[in-house]
């Protein structure tokens, strides 16, 4: 590993664990991505992380205080991260290629699909609550039935 490879993982390491430390697993390779895609049931709320600092102040912030303040969770929760994992995130990203990349992004698969997705557009030129609001509403309406 080169000086920039382990300079970027010290750095990004927080920004991992504060997802994977409110229950979310991350994929960190292709492969894991289409094991776990692949037999994949129910609900799954996706995060596609990012260094950047929408991802920081808006995007995971308004993700743990949507699933803390929502009875209706996804059956799993899952994250990989852009720019980091980049096989792992292109691989999740050939699931619904009808979407552009963007990073940060949040996805809701059910039974299979793609029920919903909050492109970066939608995070950054919005205030965390927004966001928190939004995907609340979004896992209220796929993650009740």
């Amino acid at each position: 590993m080169n000086a920039y490879d382990e300079y970027m993982k010290g750095i990004v390491k927080p920004m991992r664990e504060e997802l994977v430390q409110h229950g979310f697993t991350e994929l960190t390779s292709a492969e894991k991505v289409q094991e776990t895609m692949d037999k994949l049931e129910g609900t799954a709320l996706v995060v596609i992380n990012s260094v950047c600092g929408c991802a920081a102040g808006q995007a995971r912030p308004a993700v743990r205080e949507a699933l803390s303040s929502t009875k209706n969770k996804p059956d799993h929760l899952f994250t990989v991260f852009a720019g980091q994992d980049k096989e792992a995130t292109a691989m999740f990203r050939d699931y619904f290629p009808e979407v552009p990349p963007s990073s940060p992004s949040i996805a809701l698969w059910k039974n299979g699909a793609l029920a919903y997705f909050i492109p970066r557009e939608q995070i950054e030129n919005s205030q965390m609550e927004q966001i928190k609001d939004h995907l609340t509403g979004v896992l209220e309406q796929f993650c009740n039935e």
